[in-house]
């Protein structure tokens, strides 16, 4: 937590921030392009935002993209928000929101977050559905071989598509699957009325990659939601689902707590 308080005392490293919040997704030249910053100093702040874990990146071909990450301000408001005057942490609300609800230009969420267990134990809890019921709400039937259907059990609805397959699997490394079909029934357990379940159904077909990396006593979590297309209507929905599910599985491997799935809603 003082690494990201350090991180945020900058005012050029604040002025990156907001620059990636107006535009995220950007290479380190469309960063020194919208700043009056030399590139070696964009690098050095990047630098100090990356090991706050307020930014993270994700390669896309030869090009780093950059993207905000809203796990440490979480992290923060949990902490402080909660205990304090809001007025007096209204800062640190502001940016929460910003991070957590301002669209991504690029068309997808990514997410990073490091987490106090062994590579095994958390792709146990991302495939296992007696830990997936508990922090997301939501069972899988799938023997998770790549290829291999995955029906989806959530809020009293079983969801099975021919297009919902294990696209990449890797343990304890990397899995990659795509999302759920939003059906009828699936919109009747959630409380998605008939015209919001059109909108979504109407879109292609995105996919969830999840990356396992192990930094020191924990593993870094990378979860990267792609294929949408501009002003999706799906990826505003997980944009305020994601970060919920994620801390739940956070606090669940490393306290054991028991914790309410999150709200249909958010789940799309």
């Amino acid at each position: 937590m003082d690494l990201v308080f350090k991180a945020l005392a900058d005012p050029s490293r604040r002025q990156l921030l907001d620059s990636l919040n107006a535009r995220n997704g950007q290479t380190l030249r469309e960063l020194c392009a919208g700043l009056d910053m030399a590139r070696q100093s964009v690098s050095k702040h990047l630098a100090v935002l990356a090991e706050a874990e307020l930014v993270t990146t994700v390669r896309r071909g030869r090009e780093k993209l950059h993207y905000l990450n809203a796990a440490p301000v979480n992290a923060i408001a949990d902490r402080w928000i909660n205990r304090y005057d809001r007025g007096r942490a209204q800062a640190l609300a502001d940016l929460k929101t910003a991070l957590e609800q301002t669209p991504m230009n690029k068309p997808e969420f990514v997410y990073t977050t490091y987490i106090n267990t062994t590579p095994e134990r958390l792709w146990q809890a991302l495939t296992d559905p007696a830990f997936t019921k508990r922090y997301w709400g939501v069972a899988f039937e799938t023997d998770w071989s790549a290829g291999s259907p995955v029906v989806w059990a959530q809020e009293g609805a079983r969801i099975a598509d021919p297009e919902q397959v294990v696209l990449e699997s890797d343990p304890p490394r990397r899995l990659s699957l795509t999302w759920h079909t939003f059906t009828q029934d699936w919109a009747a357990a959630s409380g998605i009325d008939e015209a919001q379940r059109a909108t979504f159904a109407a879109e292609p077909r995105s996919t969830v990659t999840f990356d396992l990396e192990p930094a020191g006593a924990a593993v870094k979590l990378t979860v990267i939601h792609g294929g949408f297309e501009p002003g999706s209507a799906v990826l505003d929905a997980i944009n305020g689902g994601w970060p919920q599910i994620l801390s739940n599985l956070k606090t669940l491997l490393e306290t054991g707590d028991v914790i309410p799935a999150p709200e249909p809603v958010n789940q799309s």
